[in-house]
This record gives structure tokens, C-alpha cells and sequence, in this order.
């Protein structure tokens, strides 16, 4: 039968080898000198060989026995360090957490959380990938990334999904543009002889504005469709359309002829939620992380001063 060792017996071992005495090996280990010799017979049982050379005068170790006790030390002192590294672990010394977010919160709301978190955990290595909600379902499910930030509730069973907050859309105008004199919030379908700047289809800013026209029976065809933020607040500083963006991305667009115009109750609001797998369980640095950003998403500072909302 193969030997199977505790913890326990393997530092009886060592500690009668240091000692070489029965009384004072059995006074380290917390047990009678019967019992630490029944606990040594046992353990050379197992192994087939003598450990100890045993005198009226002292306990001597055998060939086999400095073999063992040698290998013994080095096990003790691996388990060591994995308790201790899964101590850091908890207590965030060290580790890792990967985070796949949708790129209009990879680009303004998780770098301001992870230079948070690196301060206040500088051991914990962080990792980032800019996807869409889909491929970030996918990241989750096989393990690339420990979550995800995404605006979509993926409702399938390996996943689980918290909604986080809400992202509230807003009309994106140059500053000289005509709706910037309408004094009421904007009727997003009465905004649509001006021509628009969207995103791709695939985008979930995109399908958001799709699902609020489309209740109005009305296909979204817009101007101009690119597939960065920063592309449509370039497109709208030269005067080529308008766009509705929702206030996270719209906070990506650093421009002074730029203006924001709240649209009319109840507009278009955007979940905003994590989504980790639902049979894995998080790290301690991922739930940090996860609650500083629900911390941030929900105390985002200042955004009607970020996008000049009217």
C-alpha cells in the first residue's frame, strides 16, 4: 500500500531527528514519548525501511532516515508557502484579476478603478480586455477572465449576471447645432431628419437606440456608422451629424464644441452589470474589485459637468 503521511508525522520525524531524544522530540510536537513512538513505528511501517537507530544512549538517524528527513523539510516548507500564499491571496497581497468590459467602460470607468485598487493592492496583478457583451460571456465561460462588465443580462445558466447601475443616454450635438436651442429635453424620433452617427450593430449603444425607435415603428438608419466613440466625437465637432450616446462614453469625448441634451422621459437607459461564473468561486482581490467598481458606477462624479449636459 503506498504511504500516505501527514503533516503531523512528517514534523514528528523532523523533530526527532534534530533532538535525537524520544522526551524532547515528543515535548515539541505536543505528545507522550509512547505516542510519539507508536506515531514513529507507524510512519516506518508505511515506508518499509527503519528511519532511527535506536541506543540506550540516543536516537540516530539511518541512511534512509537523512534521505527521508531531508525530502520531509523541503514538503513542510512547500505547504508552508502554500498556506501562506493562499493567505496573501485573501488578504490581497498578491494574485491576480482579469476583466473583459465593454469598451466605452474599459476606456473611462475600469482604469480609474484599477488605479485605485493598484494603490490600495499594488501586490494583486490586474489584466483588461476591451469585447463586446458576447465575446465577454465567452471569456467568462472558459476561464480567460474572472468577469465581465457588460450591459446585457446573458440569462444562461453557467452565468451569473448583477446589475451594477444605470447608463442614461443623452443627445450629442455640436454647440452651434439647432437643437442646442430647444429648451425642453429632445424627443429622440423628432430628432431624426438631422443625420445621426451610431455605432456598428453589433455594439449594445447601438441596439439600445435600435430597441427605443423600433417601439415607434421606425428602422434607425443613420448617417454615418463607426465603431469607436471617439470617431463619432470627431464626426460631430465637424458638424456631420448627431448621436445618442449614454453618459459613460459620453464622458469619453473631450471637446469644448461639444453639448449634451437630455432626452425626453424616459429616454433610454442602459443596464450597466457583472457577469462571473456562476460555479467558479471569486477570488477575494475580484470581489474587492467588483465592489469598488459598483462603488464608482454608482458615484460616478460629476457627469453632467463632464458632458455639459443641458
Amino acid at each position: 500500500m503506498e504511504p500516505n503521511l501527514s503533516t503531523k508525522e512528517l514534523k514528528a520525524v523532523i523533530a526527532l531527528s534534530q533532538t535525537r531524544s524520544f522526551g524532547q522530540a515528543a515535548l515539541q510536537v505536543h505528545l507522550s514519548q509512547s505516542a510519539l513512538s507508536a506515531l514513529i513505528a507507524r510512519v516506518e511501517a508505511q515506508l518499509g525501511a527503519r528511519l532511527f537507530e535506536r541506543t540506550t544512549r540516543a536516537v540516530e538517524l539511518t541512511d534512509v532516515g537523512h534521505i527521508f528527513v531531508a525530502h520531509a523539510q523541503e514538503l513542510i516548507r512547500d505547504t508552508q508557502r502554500a498556506l501562506q500564499a493562499v493567505a496573501d491571496t485573501v488578504l490581497l497581497k498578491t494574485g491576480a484579476v482579469s476583466v473583459a468590459a465593454l469598451p466605452s467602460l474599459a476606456a473611462s470607468i475600469v482604469p480609474q478603478a484599477f488605479a485605485a485598487f493598484s494603490q490600495a493592492y499594488p501586490g494583486v496583478r490586474l489584466s483588461l480586455r476591451d469585447t463586446l457583451s458576447d465575446p465577454a460571456f465567452d471569456l467568462v465561460r472558459n476561464g480567460k477572465v474572472d468577469l465581465a462588465l457588460t450591459a446585457a443580462d446573458p440569462k444562461q445558466e453557467d452565468l451569473a449576471y448583477e446589475q451594477l447601475t444605470t447608463d442614461e443616454f443623452l443627445l450629442v450635438c455640436r454647440s452651434d447645432h439647432p437643437l442646442c436651442e430647444e429648451v425642453k429635453p429632445i424627443v429622440l424620433e423628432a430628432t431624426l431628419h438631422f443625420p445621426h452617427i451610431s455605432m456598428s450593430s453589433s455594439a449594445s449603444v447601438r441596439q439600445y437606440v435600435d430597441a427605443e425607435l423600433a417601439k415607434h415603428d421606425i428602422k434607425f438608419i443613420p448617417a454615418f456608422e463607426v465603431d469607436h466613440i471617439a470617431t463619432i466625437g470627431a464626426l460631430v465637432v465637424q458638424g456631420l451629424g448627431i448621436s445618442a450616446l449614454p453618459e459613460t462614453a459620453i464622458a469619453l469625448l473631450q471637446s469644448n464644441q461639444i453639448r449634451c441634451l437630455r432626452l425626453h422621459s424616459p429616454g433610454i437607459k442602459r443596464p450597466l452589470g457583472v457577469v462571473t461564473h456562476r460555479h467558479t468561486p471569486l477570488s477575494a482581490s475580484a470581489q474587492t474589485l467588483i465592489r469598488l467598481l459598483k462603488e464608482m458606477l454608482e458615484n460616478l462624479p460629476a457627469k453632467s459637468e463632464l458632458t455639459r449636459v443641458s
